[in-house]
């Protein structure tokens, strides 16, 4: 959804950033700043490289939705925690930032209608299906806030890291330019094999699958 004015004049996201911060981890230094989207009251938190990237390469930049089943706990039904350290580790090597979009969990359904929709799936539905039984949209989640701490960043020209179209697609029209996607696929899992096919097929993530190694898995469980 474009943020626009009545003439056609594209508004600012209303966001507020705070204090920037050390975070060191596991993938090495980094610094933290907390935003707050003053339209919803969600609260974000950009990750950065203390370090840009090297002359004329534009920054890395990963979305990355909040996924509490997969980057706390670690859960093997979606690939969201492995991408989350796929990206870390990737935005320190070549400069650039990690987005943590909290407010999106489940595309934007929240965790609770996750969790239904994680019922529905076990009873046969795929991940689009399963939203589309509870009335919910396939994906809920809105760019503009993002966007607009990425201009607040001054980060307006960047390579994506994601394996999803729509987000560039958002994106260009909050005003920032995509130079480049970035792939951020993990190794599918038969966990989460069937949902990165929904994914592929239904959501046209640019995903390859490498089915015939996840195959043996599934049919070994299956004996």
């Amino acid at each position: 959804m474009t943020n626009t004015s009545a003439n056609g004049a594209r508004r600012k996201h209303p966001v507020s950033g705070g204090p920037i911060v050390k975070l060191p981890t596991a993938f090495g230094e980094f610094v933290a700043q907390a935003w707050i989207d003053e339209e919803t009251g969600h609260e974000h938190l950009a990750v950065s490289s203390p370090e840009p990237p090297a002359d004329g390469v534009a920054p890395l930049v990963r979305l990355h939705s909040e996924c509490l089943t997969g980057d706390v706990f670690g859960s093997y039904r979606c690939d969201c925690g492995e991408q989350l350290a796929y990206a870390l580790a990737l935005i320190r090597e070549e400069g650039g930032t990690l987005l943590y979009l909290r407010g999106q969990e489940g595309r934007g359904i929240g965790l609770a209608n996750k969790i239904k929709a994680y019922a529905l799936q076990e009873a046969g539905f795929d991940t689009v299906e399963a939203n589309e039984q509870l009335g919910l949209p396939v994906d809920a989640r809105c760019y503009n806030a993002a966007a607009q701490i990425l201009a607040e960043m001054g980060l307006t020209r960047i390579r994506l890291l994601s394996n999803n179209p729509d987000k560039q697609n958002r994106l260009a029209q909050a005003g920032v330019h995509v130079v480049e996607m970035v792939p951020t696929e993990v190794p599918s899992r038969a966990e989460n094999l069937r949902y990165l096919q929904t994914k592929k097929e239904r959501m046209a993530h640019r995903l390859t699958l490498d089915v015939e190694a996840v195959l043996p898995r599934i049919q070994s469980d299956g004996d």
